[in-house]
């Protein structure tokens, strides 16, 4: 192992500025594979160990621990994974005729995701590999060519290469931006209306009434033991309640249609001109209005309700006989709840040395969630 030095960032899967910093203190190429340590009680930032591969010979001390297989593990995640995704993606550019102008450029590895620059003639193509949980991704970006959604130059399974989208990750948008990233996504879930057994058969992940309801009760079981007692009676009344809250959304009238699944700012790119969807690896099917919960809270207060209103407005519009203010208020427990269940997902797919990226989080949603039941009007 490496001596333990500082890097300027708080979240774990930023590889970049870790390649980086080993490259200008210790003049060696890493690639990141994977967390192998890391304090349970923080969730970012801390003392962190990552297993790395290089073809450098650097003054290493021996490290103790211990190096195994796990069948969960990511091929990414192994050495000679990046290499082999990375050599996918080169040919994948040798045949549109463009060639990499300098060495690819690791930027992100975690359990969810590897993500690499490739540096190109006028530009960047950019390679992302995910889990098998994620896969559907690539099958939906085809199917929503040409879209607000990112181009493919190509996709092999779990692996897609896209061009550089122009413009900027939206995090801190205000009004004027958020209102046409809402537009456009209503737009694509009113086109996907009546196709639901096309997303299944793409692979998208099932959250309509009764599959939800299943895993929603199956995650409160599972982690039961890390929320209070009285959390714990609040969403044992909500799980009971579940069929008739979904019948009532039924009865507002927007049906299921496809799903974004992590609808926030942060996943938009572009400027006033152009915005483009990014990261549809969490996209399923379901009521149209899980994605709205997620986004409302991540934009600034004073935006808010603008924002619920033009969401109103923009399905009035597509489904004039509906109720969208209304289900908005009846589906804020069911996505923080979907969101627990996404969560435990993950955990039961990541191999245990990667847990402490989603840890807490299934609980975490618990506790929102009953704090929004106990909030609602009786």
């Amino acid at each position: 192992m490496l001596p333990p030095f500082p890097v300027a960032t708080d979240w774990w899967p930023e590889a970049e500025p870790i390649v980086q910093r080993a490259r200008e203190r210790y003049g060696i190429d890493i690639t990141v594979l994977r967390l192998l340590e890391a304090d349970p009680a923080l969730r970012s930032g801390g003392d962190v160990t990552y297993l790395a591969e290089t073809d450098d010979r650097p003054a290493t001390e021996r490290w103790r621990g211990r190096l195994d297989d796990h069948p969960l593990r990511q091929s990414w995640a192994r050495p000679g994974g990046p290499d082999r995704d990375l050599a996918w993606a080169n040919s994948v550019l040798a045949e549109q005729g463009l060639a990499a102008t300098r060495p690819a450029e690791q930027v992100r590895t975690w359990n969810l995701s590897s993500l690499w620059r490739l540096p190109v003639r006028g530009g960047n193509a950019w390679l992302k590999v995910v889990p098998p949980f994620f896969e559907h991704e690539g099958a939906m970006l085809e199917r929503l060519a040409g879209g607000p959604v990112p181009r493919l130059l190509g996709r092999d399974g779990a692996r897609i290469l896209m061009p550089e989208i122009p413009g900027e990750d939206l995090y801190d948008a205000e009004l004027s931006l958020l209102s046409p990233m809402v537009k456009l996504l209503v737009e694509l879930q009113a086109a996907w209306i009546g196709r639901t057994d096309e997303l299944v058969a793409l692979g998208l992940p099932d959250w309509r009434s009764e599959t939800l309801t299943e895993a929603i009760a199956d995650v409160i079981e599972s982690t039961a033991s890390e929320v209070s007692v009285d959390d714990r009676t609040t969403l044992g009344r909500f799980v009971a309640g579940l069929p008739e809250r979904f019948g009532a959304l039924a009865a507002f009238g927007l049906p299921d249609t496809l799903v974004h699944g992590d609808f926030h700012p942060g996943n938009v790119r572009g400027n006033a001109s152009e915005l483009v969807l990014l990261d549809w690896g969490d996209c399923g099917i379901g009521h149209p209005l899980l994605d709205q919960s997620a986004f409302l809270a991540r934009i600034p207060s004073p935006a808010v309700e603008p924002i619920r209103a033009l969401w109103e407005r923009e399905w009035l519009e597509r489904v004039p006989d509906s109720h969208p203010a209304e289900a908005g208020r009846l589906i804020g427990p069911v996505a923080a709840a979907r969101q627990a269940v996404i969560y435990r997902k993950f955990l039961d797919n990541i191999e245990p040395s990667e847990h402490p990226y989603h840890q807490r989080d299934p609980a975490d949603w618990l506790r929102r969630t009953a704090k929004l039941v106990r909030a609602e009007r009786p």
